[in-house]
């Protein structure tokens, strides 16, 4: 995929709902290849803990491979904390990490989630 293809991810899937917060695609190393924040948020991350989050994520994706034959791929992790809700979808090395509000009730999730796959296994 292509830098462009990475903010067409971001776009298509920050239009879904107006829960969404954040959506970013990390690349294997960790890195963020592109990303869509909502206009009026104040990140709950600083700078320096947002790395350690996104190189979390690249970590664990890797050691997940080690299951995908036996298991088969992850198509999505959905994630509850106290502040706020994370979504993360496999796309090849990359994922995608989506977070939502908190307050959002689950039949949105699951929503947002149906209409996040499209998207994703578009670019898989």
């Amino acid at each position: 995929m292509v830098k462009k293809d990475y903010k067409k991810i971001c776009d298509e899937i920050a239009a879904i709902s107006p829960y969404i917060r954040f959506v970013g695609v990390i690349g294997e190393s960790g890195d963020l290849l592109a990303y869509r924040r909502r206009d009026d948020l104040v990140p709950l991350l600083n700078a320096k803990n947002t790395q350690y989050q996104f190189s979390h994520i690249a970590i664990k994706t890797d050691l997940e491979g080690f299951f995908d034959k036996n298991l088969g791929e992850i198509e999505f992790v959905w994630e509850e904390r106290k502040k706020v809700q994370t979504i993360s979808f496999a796309i090849k090395k990359e994922r995608v990490w989506i977070s939502i509000d908190k307050k959002v009730i689950r039949s949105e999730m699951l929503r947002i989630i149906d209409s996040c796959l499209p998207i994703v296994k578009k670019y898989s």
